[in-house]
């Protein structure tokens, strides 16, 4: 299985942009968010389609330097995302923060997510946050965190609960100096 981690640009922003109303299906079982009344999973009824979604998500291909969209591969199938901000996007003691990150269902459990996970923390240096949500229905996806950076950074980590700009999360936080 060859795992491939590739930042992406506007000629490619669609894939990730197809990936993401999975993404957001995905979060709306941790967190118990519904759709709104398009069909739609964002807060607001004014988005009416995906392709006004997508129009939010422009941002991400507009700040080069700034924002990395990262597509992970496997085999050449589009499998998920990993999209790294850095400042303004990130807190003050922090140089990259995992803002989102996906992986489809059918690459789950084979060791893909922790393996582009890795690749993604080796392409920048400093200090690092991700946050997750800390409720017990997303228990699977604290263990990944936990273990994916523990094994990456030899158990050199600070984990915290905490209140952050979304709300109380599970915070990581390291530095691969």
């Amino acid at each position: 299985m060859n795992i491939e981690v590739r930042l992406t640009d506007k000629d490619e922003a669609y894939i990730i942009k197809n990936l993401y109303p999975l993404y957001l299906h995905d979060l709306s079982g941790h967190h118990g968010t519904f759709p709104n009344t398009h069909g739609i999973f964002e807060d607001s009824n004014s988005f009416t389609t995906l392709t006004d979604q997508y129009d939010i998500q422009n941002v991400w291909w507009e700040k080069p330097g700034c924002l990395y969209p990262f597509l992970i591969l496997v085999d050449g199938i589009p499998a998920g995302f990993d999209l790294i901000a850095t400042h303004p996007h990130c807190s003050n003691e922090t140089d990259y923060f995992v803002n989102d990150f996906f992986l489809l269902q059918p690459f789950r459990g084979k060791g893909v997510a922790e393996n582009a996970a890795i690749q993604v923390f080796e392409k920048f240096k400093g200090k690092w946050e991700l946050f997750t949500n800390p409720s017990e229905k997303n228990i699977a996806g604290q263990k990944f965190w936990r273990r994916t950076i523990s094994i990456y950074t030899k158990n050199n980590f600070h984990e915290s609960s905490g209140a952050t700009f979304d709300g109380d999360k599970l915070i990581f936080r390291f530095s691969n100096n």
